[in-house]
């Protein structure tokens, strides 16, 4: 299949690696970058108004006429949520499946992304040529249909990228791995798997899809009043177990998010939902229709439910709210870092009136492969050198603990830390250096302009408050002309602490007379003398560290 023999080859991760989402890979091939996956993260609890994260594609500018393709494994957030972002800045094409390009493209249009956007479309069984190297695909067992793991063809051997994926044995036939065609890429010769460590940590295998609806209609049946069934909004294995439970059940299906509004159009009219006709129905409808006969399936603003339920909890939803005698379903498990906000919602849900069933084994279950399927993956690939890859780094070291059981050794085993650059050249894999890797947080409009000091503050504002100082001087002789006037935010109430803030106005006062009666002086030492005084007698009298700002004016 590959017209020449290769030089070189690199792996290299730009996320991904070390953390859950954010997956960004990349191959090259002699001169010629492959970009594998685009994904963002949701913002971890220190991360303070920060909206997502995407990787930084520092590396990806500076060589970007190199760039020959990107390559989508499937639709989910963390895999194509920073493609506008790259785009802005790469003029390559993308290749995904039809489901995939269809929520890349919606994704674009959400994020204001105002260029054109060079989408083809792939199915398992393309080939795609380019000078260094060729493309295929195979079909994986996700929650999401349409989702393929993504081989590059090389003279030396077969990258492979599984994506996401787990081996289902009564998936449906949207959902049904290519077995078949992953043994038979291992018979050409893996040089290196790529492999989804998410569950790298659970033993045995992932439960069954088929035992989850099962136990989804049977909460249907005995649920006595409305059911609210809440999920991710890409999740479309499970929103069609939703729609199958209620149809068997009697019931009809409103559907609240805009995010889950839109993805179940895209899904309804691609054909990968199968939902009777007049089995949905709009919100204004629902009280033409008695509780019994009800379901809510609904997500947050960002495709994710929880904080929506809370809002429904406390009867401050914008549409409906949590009423006694429901039922709530939370066919999702939390993002990494929210389980307390969870657990919370769920108490908070039970306090509405709601019973509520949530939990992998009721009602639902992991989309990604357990040890014994990562097993599986691994011998029917039999590669020469293998990467972990999706997963924070104990799931990592797991998977790695799991390849070992099948055979492998150290020696074929690489964890690379993010940006490190892995190549094989002269018969040998080794890390060889390091490219530009980390963060860029995205806060409203603004594409990495908040770092670690933004965060810094934003902590401390959120921790001990602010004060603020201000002073006016007279232009002449540098003497009090108003002021000082100390304003509180988040420190203490004034109210019941109006001798500290008397005691810090006078303090405050002083330092500027005895700093003005020298004659001449810096403004920036007299902030510095304001700000290190006022901190160290707040720090005695409360205990507590608020920022500080002094002002300075002349009139």
């Amino acid at each position: 299949m590959i017209k020449k023999k290769n030089n070189s080859i690199k792996v290299i991760s730009l996320g991904g690696i070390g953390e859950i989402g954010k997956n960004m890979y990349l191959v090259e091939v002699d001169k010629d970058i492959f970009i594998i996956d685009a994904g963002l993260m949701f913002p971890e609890e220190e991360m303070l108004g920060i909206d997502m994260v995407i990787p930084d594609i520092t590396y990806l500018k500076d060589n970007k006429e190199r760039i020959k393709a990107i390559f989508l494994s499937h639709g989910h957030e963390d895999h194509i949520g920073a493609l506008s972002f790259v785009l802005s800045h790469v003029d390559a094409p993308i290749y995904g499946t039809k489901l995939t390009l269809a929520l890349a493209n919606a994704k674009l249009k959400e994020q204001a992304f105002n260029r054109k956007a060079n989408f083809i479309e792939v199915d398992s069984d393309s080939l795609v040529e380019f000078d260094s190297a060729n493309v295929s695909f195979f079909r994986t067992n996700h929650s999401i249909p349409d989702s393929v793991g993504i081989c590059l063809h090389t003279s030396e051997g077969i990258i492979v990228y599984t994506g996401d994926f787990k081996f289902d044995q009564a998936a449906t036939k949207l959902y049904k791995p290519e077995i078949g065609k992953m043994a038979a890429i291992g018979d050409q010769g893996v040089l290196c798997l790529l492999s989804d460590s998410t569950e790298a940590e659970k033993p045995g295998y992932t439960t069954s899809e088929a035992i989850i609806e099962r136990e989804l209609s049977n909460a249907f049946y005995n649920a006595p009043g409305r059911i609210i069934a809440a999920c991710f909004a890409s999740d479309i294995n499970r929103i069609q177990h939703i729609f199958n439970a209620a149809r068997d059940n009697g019931r009809k299906v409103a559907v609240v998010g805009k995010s889950l509004e839109r993805i179940y159009h895209i899904a309804l009219d691609l054909g990968y939902l199968e939902v009777p006709e007049d089995l949905i129905i709009s919100i204004s409808e629902l009280k033409e229709y008695q509780d019994r006969e009800i379901v809510i399936l609904m997500t947050g603003s960002q495709g994710e439910p929880i904080e929506a339920l809370q809002k429904m909890a406390k009867q401050t939803h914008k549409l409906l709210n949590i009423q006694t005698g429901d039922t709530v379903l939370i066919a999702a498990s939390p993002l990494r870092g929210s389980e307390v906000f969870l657990f919370k919602t769920v108490d908070m849900l039970f306090r509405a009136g709601a019973n509520v069933i949530s939990g992998k084994r009721t009602v639902h279950v992991s989309s990604h492969g357990s040890q014994e399927e990562l097993k599986f993956m691994i011998n029917l690939m039999k590669p020469k050198f293998f990467i972990p890859v999706h997963g924070e780094y104990r799931m990592l070291k797991a998977h790695r603990k799991v390849a070992l059981e099948c055979g492998l050794t150290d020696e074929q085993i690489f964890i690379p830390d993010r940006g490190d650059v892995l190549e094989w050249k002269e018969g040998k894999m080794s890390i060889t250096g390091k490219v530009p890797s980390g963060n860029v947080l995205i806060d409203g409009i603004g594409v990495g302009d908040v770092g670690n000091i933004v965060l810094r503050d934003r902590k401390l504002l959120s921790q001990d408050g602010i004060l603020i100082v201000v002073v006016t001087l007279t232009k002449r002789d540098k003497k009090i002309a108003a002021g000082p006037e100390i304003i509180s935010r988040g420190f203490v109430y004034v109210r019941e602490s109006e001798k500290l803030m008397e005691d810090s106005t006078k303090l405050v006062r002083d330092i500027v007379e005895k700093v003005s009666a020298k004659g001449s002086f810096e403004w920036a030492s007299l902030k510095q003398e304001i700000r290190d005084d006022l901190y160290r007698y707040l720090y005695e009298k409360t205990k507590r560290r608020p920022m500080i700002l002094p002002i300075i004016m002349e009139v």
